[in-house]
């Protein structure tokens, strides 16, 4: 199956043909997409500045796991509401280099954080340890990728 034919399948599902002819799921699927990447990025950006070291009262043990379970929820709500905002115009969203450019710092993000959350120096640090330079360089990043993401997420629109 070529790529052509792949964003064409997706055009076709039946949930693509509705958002096509309702403007109303398409708004409620937009502003549920709009939502979640509320979620995530309110979630994650506190997250990261306290791993950096700021809000040093607030308690990581018990904001870290708090704050990323939501961040997880608010990608992955992110994940299927903009799968299918991309089934609605497939082959327009694939050549768009804001849209590609969002991707991959989606993926960027998650593997950061999937990294983080799964080493010994974030169970450390969630345990009242302090943040080591491992934990901070993935805040850092973090406070880098999530936001651009979202920003390229904007920029699609505009090209």
């Amino acid at each position: 199956m070529s790529a052509a034919e792949l964003l064409e399948g997706i055009a076709a599902f039946p949930l693509a043909t509705a958002m096509r002819r309702s403007a109303i799921l398409y708004l409620v699927v937009n502003a549920t997409h709009i939502l979640a990447v509320a979620l995530l990025v309110g979630a994650i950006v506190p997250l990261d500045l306290r791993l950096l070291g700021f809000f040093g009262h607030a308690s990581l043990a018990v904001l870290g796991p708090f704050l990323s379970r939501a961040a997880a929820v608010g990608l992955a709500l992110a994940i299927v509401t903009g799968f299918c905002l991309f089934s609605v115009r497939p082959s327009a969203y694939a050549g768009n280099p804001a849209f590609l450019t969002k991707l991959a710092l989606l993926a960027v993000g998650a593997v950061n954080a999937m990294i983080l959350q799964s080493s010994s120096v974030w169970r450390a640090a969630v345990d009242g340890d302090r943040a080591v330079g491992a934990v901070r360089l993935s805040a850092g990043i973090s406070l880098i990728v999530w936001p651009g993401a979202l920003l390229a997420g904007r920029w699609i629109g505009f090209l």
